[in-house]
């Protein structure tokens, strides 16, 4: 294992607008709601993943004032298509799990690693969905996280992936929360939604989003009503999604507290 990064509360401040945002492939400049408290510690490691057959980076990030996160549960973070574990400071995850807790939620860790651009779904001996399911808890327990409570939360493509992996594993977490997810009628996560009965769902899109219609059937075709989401004024980039993480947040708090 090598260490790539390690970032804390001492690392340099996120302001409030200037910072690239995403959308689909296309990089623009536009305003992240970024909250100015200082992030908990948050890691970016370097791990070979078997179920991918690669070196990924696995990142974790903890609430400010709750030390090394021992035996707090997990949220597992699975990227878009234009971001990485890498990044995910940059976008100030910590700083919005650390916002979160202090104004009430119930503390969680947030833990991530490289899926690349794959949909969270095998392709050949290339599997991130197996990783998910079957590294990440390990590689998150070796931390001293509490596995036996786990959320899910991804945008776009990690939103699509989200949705999969609750659908393929019932009652493997407690939640899902998915931003954007890219989904098409028909589509594998369509067909299954019947399996996410009893999993509460979080679903958030912007109105200006081009997958808004799709989102919106993916809504109609759920077995209940989604327990959270809107749709909102914003497009398909983080200037929007930043605005709907602290909703999310305390959404995946609450599941993650609860009792299972």
């Amino acid at each position: 294992m090598r260490r790539r990064t390690l970032l804390g509360a001492g690392a340099a401040s996120v302001a409030v607008g200037g910072l690239w945002a995403y959308g689909s492939g296309q990089a623009a400049v536009a305003p992240l709601a970024v909250p100015s408290v200082p992030p908990g510690p948050e890691r970016c490691e370097l791990r070979y993943s078997k179920a991918r057959g690669t070196t990924v980076d696995f990142y974790t990030a903890v609430p400010a004032g709750h030390g090394d996160g021992s035996g707090l549960p997990v949220c597992l973070v699975l990227h878009g298509g234009s971001k990485r574990p890498a990044d995910f400071g940059g976008l100030g995850l910590g700083r919005f799990l650390t916002q979160a807790v202090a104004r009430g939620a119930a503390p969680f860790v947030l833990a991530g690693a490289t899926g690349d651009r794959l949909a969270w779904q095998p392709a050949g001996r290339d599997d991130p969905q197996r990783m998910v399911r079957e590294e990440l808890p390990v590689w998150c327990a070796a931390r001293g996280f509490d596995v036996a409570r786990l959320a899910v939360w991804g945008w776009s493509m990690g939103g699509y992936g989200s949705l999969l992996l609750a659908e393929a594993f019932p009652r493997f977490v407690r939640a899902v929360a998915a931003f954007s997810p890219a989904v098409v009628p028909g589509d594998a996560v369509f067909r299954a939604a019947d399996r996410l009965l009893g999993t509460p769902v979080g679903l958030w899109c912007g109105r200006d989003d081009p997958l808004l219609s799709n989102v919106r059937a993916l809504r109609r075709a759920l077995p209940a009503t989604p327990a959270a989401g809107t749709f909102g004024p914003g497009r398909h980039d983080f200037s929007y999604w930043s605005t709907v993480l602290p909703a999310a947040f305390a959404f995946i708090a609450e599941r993650l507290s609860s009792p299972a």
